[in-house]
């Protein structure tokens, strides 16, 4: 018996309503860093990041809605969005870390212990873009 590549395993009906999941909040959360969430959004620019922070909220914005359409209209490019998408949370994080740190109020994280508890959520966005796209490796039965 011969074992399909990984490339080709498909996805779970489970992993691939996943990933439209992720990938419709990504491009509404993208659209949001545009247009209504903009300050929202601003809160999580590093205070030590020296660029503009309008700018550092849009050109996310326009990150996010990318990645998030890709994982909508590219399904055999989903692993490599996968990785991407995994590599690019990664990024995104010491502007969490920053939030939590400088005691900066947004998306009604208004407290220090919400703050931290929003940090744990990364690690979870990280896996389900791996996971909903089969990046991440699974055993071939």
């Amino acid at each position: 018996m011969t074992h399909a590549p990984m490339a080709d395993l498909p996805t779970t009906p489970a992993q691939t309503a996943a990933r439209v999941l992720l990938g419709s909040a990504m491009v509404l959360a993208g659209t949001s860093h545009l247009t209504v969430a903009r300050d929202d959004f601003q809160a999580q620019v590093p205070v030590w990041l020296p660029l503009n922070k309008d700018f550092v909220v849009l050109a996310s914005g326009v990150v996010e809605i990318g990645l998030g359409a890709a994982l909508l209209a590219l399904p055999r490019e989903r692993r490599t969005v996968g990785w991407v998408l995994a590599a690019f949370y990664v990024a995104i994080f010491p502007g969490n870390i920053s939030q939590y740190l400088s005691h900066q109020s947004a998306f009604g994280l208004d407290t220090d212990q919400k703050r931290l508890v929003r940090l744990f959520f990364q690690p979870v966005l990280v896996l389900w873009a791996l996971w909903s796209t089969g990046a991440w490796p699974r055993r071939r039965g």
